[in-house]
């Protein structure tokens, strides 16, 4: 059953990661089950090596190891059945492949304020200033 990431920002056609590069250990879950959970096998922890992926293009597979490192492990025991949670494994680590392939956002271009919404700031200081001024002492005359 291989992994299948949707397409998205900065993966175009999405991508088919092979089984055979993804190793899935089971173990005893601390989670919900009752009972059960002292026999069965529920824990799903999911390790993904993106250095050694071939998958991945080099860009990608750059990109993945300087955002996630190198061995991806994924654990999901909030389920009570070891096939969901199998399932909620893939998925995150899917939804996380995806948005460490997307391009970082584009750099922030600073803006000057209009010569118009200065002048409106100036003449509501001077108006503040007034007003403040007005509240000084009373003198008789």
């Amino acid at each position: 059953m291989s992994l299948a990431v949707p397409p998205g920002p900065g993966l175009p056609s999405g991508v088919v990661i092979p089984d055979a590069e993804l190793v899935e250990r089971f173990s005893r879950s601390p989670g919900p089950g009752g009972q059960s959970v002292n026999t069965t096998d529920s824990r799903v922890e999911l390790e993904y090596d993106v250095s050694a992926s071939t998958a991945l293009d080099d860009a990608q597979r750059a990109r993945l190891v300087g955002r996630l490192g190198s061995p991806v492990r994924i654990v999901a025991s909030e389920h009570r059945s070891q096939h969901r949670n199998r399932v909620a494994a893939r998925e995150r680590l899917a939804a996380m492949i995806r948005e460490a392939l997307a391009p970082p956002p584009p750099p922030r271009r600073p803006t000057k304020p209009t010569r118009g919404s200065q002048r409106r700031r100036l003449d509501a200081k001077k108006q503040r200033g007034q007003t403040k001024a007005l509240r000084g002492r009373v003198r008789d005359t």
